[in-house]
C-alpha cells in the first residue's frame, strides 16, 4: 500500500481572530478521492487552503511527500498540488492589473483581456507537459474548443469554472483541490461532472473537493463532514447527508422597517425588449429579443452556460452601451432618450456571480450594504448612521450580523455574497435582479433566504428577475420563466 502524501496531526486551522478547525487528523493517500462538506462558513475552504499551504496551521504537523518532490526546497510540494478556487484571478494583457466588473462589455477595454486559447497557452508554457494532461486533453475534456477565442472577460461564470479546472490539469498535479467546482454550472454541465472526475482520477491524479453533500461525484470514496469545528471522516458507501428538518420560516422577525419604500411608483413596463441583437464582433451573442416584463411579475430566467443571460441582463441593469442600438424600454422609458445610467440602478437592486467576483472587498460589510443606496462599488462617503441601522437589520434578517464590522474579504464566501443581497435590496428597488444569488450556501441559508424573497414579494408590488441553474433555488412566487439557448428565446 502506497504511503499516504498528505499527514495532517493535531492540527488547529483558524482564520484570522476566528478558529476553525481544532485537532484535526487526516491522511490522504494517492488513489483516494475526497468530498469535504459541511454548513457554510464550517472551514471546508480553509482546510483545503491549508492542504495547499496557502494557510498557516496554528499547530499541530502537516507532512507533504509527493513522487519526486524535493527535500531540500520546503515549498517544493506546491509544484504538485493544483488549486481550484472559488475566484478566479485574470489579469489583462499588460499584465498591469485585474479584470474589473464592466470591462466584459466595453469592446475597447475588453480586448485587453486573454482569449481562452492564450491563456490555455500561457499555462501550458509554464507547466510544459510530460504527461497525460496537454492542451489537446482538458480542451477536449472541459469543451472549451468553441471558447477558444472568447475573451477571458466575456465568458460565462461556468465557462471561467471549467476553464480553470483545465488551467489546474495543466499542471499535471498528483494532488487537485477543487473549491465548490460545481458552483455557477449549468445542469449538462453538471450531470458531465461525474465523467470529468472520472476521467481525471482514471489519470492517477487525487481529487480533494469542497461541495454540496447532495453533489458528490462518483469517483468519491472518503467524505470529511465539518461540523462544530470538528472533522469526522466516513467512507463514501456509508455517508449519509443531514436533511433540512423543516422549512424555513421568517416568524419572530419584522420587515415592515426594511420595506418601507413599497410600494414602488408604477410603471407600465419595467422591461420591454423588441427585436434586441447584441453582437461582439462576427459573433451574434443576442438575437431577436422580444420581452415585455410587467410591474409586479415574478420572472425565471433559464439557459445554458454562455446562452446570453448574463448580457440580456446588462442591458437591463445599464451595465451594456449596446442598449442605446436597440429598441429597449426601461421604466416607461426607451434607452437614449434622456435617461442615466444612475437613473436605471437606482430603481434596480442587482447581483451576480460577476458582481461578486469584482466587487472590491476592502470596505467592512456595513459600508458593502449602505453602498447599495449609492450604486457605487464600495462607500465612498461618510458612513449615515439611519442608513448603517437599515444595513445592520438586513444583515440580522440575512442571519450575518456578527460579520457587521468585518472587511468583506476575511468573512466565509457564503456570507458574502449574502452582504451582495443585502446592498441590492436595501434601497427597496422597483426591480430586484438576482442572478446566481445562492450560489456557495447552504440548504439552511437557501430556505432561510427563498422564504425571505417569497415575503418581500407576498408584501410588496417588487418586480423580480431571478436566474439559477437549480430549479430548487426558484423561490415559490416566481411563476413565469424566460429560457434562452444560444441567444435565442425558446419558450416562454
Amino acid at each position: 500500500m502506497l504511503p499516504p502524501f498528505i499527514v495532517i496531526t493535531g492540527v488547529d486551522i483558524g482564520y484570522l481572530s476566528k478558529p476553525v478547525l481544532n485537532n484535526l487528523d487526516l491522511e490522504i493517500t494517492a488513489g483516494q478521492h475526497w468530498a469535504f462538506v459541511g454548513a457554510a462558513g464550517s472551514g471546508k475552504t480553509s482546510l483545503l487552503q491549508t492542504i495547499a499551504g496557502n494557510l498557516q496551521n496554528r499547530k499541530g504537523e502537516i507532512t507533504r511527500n509527493f513522487e519526486g518532490q524535493s527535500n531540500n526546497h520546503p515549498t517544493d510540494f506546491r509544484r504538485h498540488i493544483a488549486f481550484v478556487a472559488s475566484r478566479h484571478h485574470f489579469r489583462n494583457l499588460s499584465n498591469t492589473s485585474d479584470l474589473y466588473y464592466q470591462q466584459r462589455y466595453n469592446s475597447s477595454d475588453s480586448e485587453d483581456a486573454l482569449t481562452v486559447s492564450a491563456y490555455l497557452e500561457q499555462v501550458a508554457i509554464a507547466f510544459p507537459a510530460s504527461h497525460h494532461w496537454n492542451l489537446t486533453n482538458t480542451i477536449s475534456l472541459l469543451k472549451l474548443g468553441a471558447l477558444a477565442d472568447k475573451q477571458l472577460i466575456k465568458l460565462s461564470n461556468g465557462e471561467i469554472k471549467r476553464l480553470m479546472i483545465a488551467a489546474a490539469l495543466l499542471k499535471n498535479p498528483q494532488l487537485l483541490l477543487m473549491d465548490n467546482p460545481l458552483a455557477g454550472l449549468d445542469t449538462d454541465t453538471r450531470q458531465e461532472f461525474n465523467n470529468i472526475v472520472n476521467k481525471i482520477a482514471a489519470t492517477g491524479i487525487t481529487i480533494a473537493m469542497a461541495t454540496s453533500p447532495h453533489e458528490l461525484p462518483a469517483a468519491i470514496t472518503h467524505v470529511g463532514v465539518i461540523k462544530n469545528s470538528t472533522l469526522n471522516i466516513t467512507t463514501r458507501d456509508k455517508y449519509q447527508p443531514e436533511e433540512l428538518s423543516e422549512k424555513a420560516s421568517l416568524a419572530g422577525f419584522d420587515l415592515s422597517g426594511l420595506i418601507t419604500g413599497y410600494p414602488a411608483p408604477a410603471y407600465t413596463d419595467v422591461v420591454a425588449m423588441r427585436n434586441v441583437n447584441i453582437r461582439y464582433g462576427e459573433k451574434l451573442v443576442l438575437q431577436h429579443i422580444n420581452w415585455q416584463v410587467k410591474q409586479g411579475e415574478r420572472w425565471a430566467l433559464m439557459g445554458h452556460n454562455g446562452a446570453g443571460k448574463s448580457t440580456l441582463l446588462s442591458l437591463i441593469n445599464g451595465d451594456n452601451p449596446q442598449a442605446y442600438a436597440n429598441d429597449i424600454i426601461l421604466f416607461d422609458k426607451k434607452r437614449g432618450s434622456g435617461e442615466s445610467i444612475w437613473d436605471i440602478k437606482k430603481k434596480t437592486g442587482f447581483i451576480s456571480p460577476e458582481l461578486y467576483q469584482y466587487f472590491p472587498a476592502d470596505n467592512s460589510c456595513l459600508q458593502t450594504i449602505e453602498s447599495g443606496y449609492y450604486d457605487t462599488m464600495g462607500l465612498f462617503r461618510p458612513s449615515d448612521k439611519t442608513k448603517a441601522g437599515r444595513a445592520l437589520q438586513w444583515m440580522k434578517m440575512l442571519e450575518i450580523d456578527q460579520y457587521a464590522r468585518q472587511l468583506l474579504k476575511n468573512i466565509p464566501a457564503s456570507a458574502q455574497r449574502l452582504c451582495l443581497l443585502a446592498r441590492a435590496m436595501i434601497k427597496c428597488p422597483t426591480l430586484l435582479i438576482l442572478d446566481e444569488p445562492c450560489q456557495g450556501m447552504d440548504d439552511h441559508q437557501v430556505a432561510h433566504f427563498k422564504a425571505l424573497i417569497d415575503t418581500i414579494c407576498r408584501q410588496t408590488n417588487i418586480t423580480l428577475i431571478y436566474v439559477t441553474h437549480y430549479a430548487e433555488h426558484i423561490p415559490d412566487s416566481v411563476d413565469k420563466t424566460l429560457r434562452l439557448v444560444n441567444g435565442h428565446i425558446v419558450s416562454d
